[in-house]
């Protein structure tokens, strides 16, 4: 079977992510985004820069955006935060994340991997960035899949 991007979760893994950001949002000013590929050509950090910039990560107002990165035929996956989260959070958190996601996807756990990233990762923005009474979600919470300036699946 072939490994494909969009069918790489189940519908209701892909669901138990998308509660997971949601339920992280709601108590956040912060944006999680996932963003699924087939496959990568060249450097993971580099991609997966380039696509917060391509799924407009970077233009949150208090840079507290989050992008959780993964080419599945590859396995390999990024994380990156925007300089407001990157300025607060403790310098090992993201390295905590990487290695929590490393263990579960060496046992295959890849969907509970993410949820428990998308967890881990709301409950520093809600501790740095607090939900106000006016705040309004600036990007959308679905996942998304292939090459965002193609919108198409590699």
């Amino acid at each position: 079977m072939e490994i494909k991007a969009s069918t790489f979760f189940t519908p209701e893994q892909q669901k138990d992510i998308l509660r997971a950001i949601k339920r992280a949002e709601k108590k956040s000013s912060g944006e999680i985004r996932v963003h699924i590929e087939t496959s990568l050509e060249g450097d993971v950090m580099d991609r997966a820069a380039w696509v917060f910039k391509m799924i407009g990560m970077h233009r949150t107002e208090l840079h507290n955006g989050v992008l959780l990165y993964l080419a599945v035929k590859d396995k390999k996956f990024a994380i990156i935060g925007d300089s407001g989260i990157n300025a607060v959070v403790p310098e090992e958190f993201w390295t905590m994340i990487r290695d929590h996601l490393h263990q579960r996807f060496a046992t295959g756990q890849f969907a509970e991997g993410v949820t428990e990233a998308v967890i881990l990762t709301g409950e520093q923005l809600r501790k740095h960035f607090p939900r106000m009474e006016d705040d309004v979600n600036e990007l959308p919470d679905d996942i998304s899949f292939g090459d965002p300036y193609k919108f198409s699946d590699k």
